[in-house]
């Protein structure tokens, strides 16, 4: 007799999780943009009224900062609520414990991050905001492996799993992964930047945020170099991380030109950072670019979304290198196998 088939509902759901916190991040990216933080006052109530019971008209026909910071909120609960249902799948059904684990600290970081959101705007601080807007990413990545690990390619460990516990790919998309991460964190502090911040810590910090880009920028490489076989063992070439690999260097040469977009649109042209010999061969700009223009609010939000998507890559890519192996080990009931 042919064994049932069941649908492993862990992973929709967990793709839907990474979706709608794709959004809730362009609506949080748009909020910094616009510098839209302080246009509801009061939380968790809007203006008074409950949350969820907020006229409609009166935000989607609203104010832009109002739409913006309001349906930061709504996305967030929506966020809060997907992770408390996949975590009651995950719980109810055969899982392994890294994803069990992973589920949990779901829980924690949506719990976390609401609490940082709701701060932020009690106490009008900007260094809560900092830390909300690196924990953000956290939270995305620990999304993206529970949705990548309930799949099938994330059930079948053998697929990418090294031979030897500490294969070469394994140790870069590490590399990458946390490499991706600390330079959202890097951007995080200059898209935060306290009035009283001097020009010293605004150097060391523009300058961190360089370093890690050509971190982000030789890891990829490297990691694209050991998926084609140019580097590293024969053996370990996999057709589906070529993809992601490719990917992820595409998504990377993106963020560069982006990257210089956004430096332009934000603070002019960086003579500031160079030499005065070098500097004085540029002419001064008329003046800064302050107030944010459609395609000024969308090249630095982009900026901050194409971070998000290498992040994503990093961790699919990580867990089918065999960075994860062990959590790709996922436990169905015998005579079952999980059906996406």
């Amino acid at each position: 007799m042919t064994p049932a088939r069941t649908v492993n509902w862990a992973h929709p759901v967990a793709c839907c999780l990474v979706g709608v916190t794709g959004v809730l991040l362009t609506f949080g990216a748009m909020v910094t943009t616009y510098e839209a933080a302080m246009a509801v006052p009061d939380w968790p109530a809007t203006y008074g009224h409950n949350m969820f019971l907020f006229p409609w008209a009166e935000w989607f026909y609203g104010p832009w900062d109002l739409f913006l910071e309001h349906g930061h909120r709504l996305l967030g609960a929506l966020v809060g609520l997907i992770t408390l249902a996949l975590t009651a799948i995950v719980w109810r059904t055969t899982q392994s414990t890294a994803v069990r684990s992973l589920a949990v600290a779901a829980v924690v970081l949506v719990v976390v991050q609401g609490g940082l959101g709701g701060l932020r705007v009690l106490l009008d601080d900007k260094t809560i905001a900092k830390v909300h807007a690196c924990t953000g990413p956290l939270f995305f990545a620990v999304a993206v492996a529970l949705a990548t690990l309930t799949s099938r390619v994330g059930q079948r460990a053998d697929v990418s799993r090294p031979t030897g516990q500490g294969g070469f790919a394994a140790w870069l998309t590490r590399l990458l992964l946390l490499a991706a991460y600390v330079q959202l964190v890097a951007g995080a502090q200059l898209r935060h930047l306290d009035a009283a911040v001097g020009p010293a810590t605004f150097r060391w910090l523009v300058v961190l945020h360089l370093i890690g880009a050509l971190a982000v920028t030789v890891l990829s490489l490297a990691a694209a170099a050991e998926a084609f076989g140019w580097i590293g063992t024969a053996s370990s070439i996999r057709t589906g991380r070529r993809w992601w690999a490719a990917g992820i260097v595409g998504l990377v040469g993106g963020q560069v030109v982006l990257g210089c977009a956004a430096w332009v649109v934000s603070w002019g042209l960086p003579l500031g950072l160079l030499p005065d010999r070098l500097a004085a061969v540029f002419p001064e700009p008329s003046a800064v670019v302050v107030a944010r223009s459609g395609g000024s609010a969308a090249i630095v939000t982009g900026h901050v979304l194409l971070g998000m998507l290498i992040l994503a890559g990093s961790v699919v890519l990580c867990i089918v290198s065999g960075g994860l192996s062990q959590a790709a080990d996922v436990r169905l009931p015998a005579g079952r196998r999980a059906v996406a």
